[in-house]
């Protein structure tokens, strides 16, 4: 089951579990308030299981590929993790099925706090378009993760502020107003 707890706002490193004391947890409704999905899949089996499969049909997803992200296989390797740390939006979902390894996805809340969201092997996480966030790896350094799209993968983050941006408006509206 996933972890996600209120962040504490340290800036030291990304990687680590940033936990207030004592620690605030949240649940999966009250990321789902935030426009967080997220599912429990079996990592080994996903195929055989067809949870996966039917997921990508009722949202329309039609691409794929897998990202490991680990200092010996991303070329430009600390460079990418401060990119992918930076505090962006996307024009549409991120969808990662995290297949080994785990990390941290950081959304931010209705009142503009932190949230950090602990992912692991066999986690699928949805965040919505327009949602303020950031990724990074923890400790280990270690993350192999199916990124899922609707057509051909369009990546282009959207740095803070972007709140003119009309995925930032549209979330606004369905989740923030």
């Amino acid at each position: 089951m996933v972890r996600a707890w209120i962040h504490d706002g340290a800036d030291s490193d990304q990687r680590s579990e940033h936990m207030t004391k004592p620690a605030q947890f949240v649940d999966l409704d009250y990321l789902k308030e935030q426009g967080v999905l997220y599912w429990q899949l079996d990592a080994d089996n996903y195929k055989e299981e067809g949870v996966l499969s039917k997921i990508c049909t009722e949202r329309g997803y039609d691409y794929e590929d897998v990202i490991t992200c680990t200092p010996a296989t991303l070329p430009n390797y600390e460079e990418k993790i401060k990119i992918f740390f930076e505090e962006h939006l996307h024009a549409d979902e991120e969808i990662r099925f995290i297949l080994d390894g785990s990390g941290y996805f950081d959304i931010r809340d209705k009142q503009d706090k932190w949230i950090r969201i602990e992912v692991v092997k066999g986690d699928l996480i949805i965040l919505p378009a327009g949602i303020y966030h950031r990724f990074t790896l923890d400790s280990k350094d270690y993350i192999k993760a199916k990124r899922l799209f609707i057509g051909e993968p369009v990546w282009t983050p959207h740095n803070r502020p972007a709140d003119d941006h009309p995925a930032r408006q549209d979330y606004q509206e369905k989740f923030l107003l």
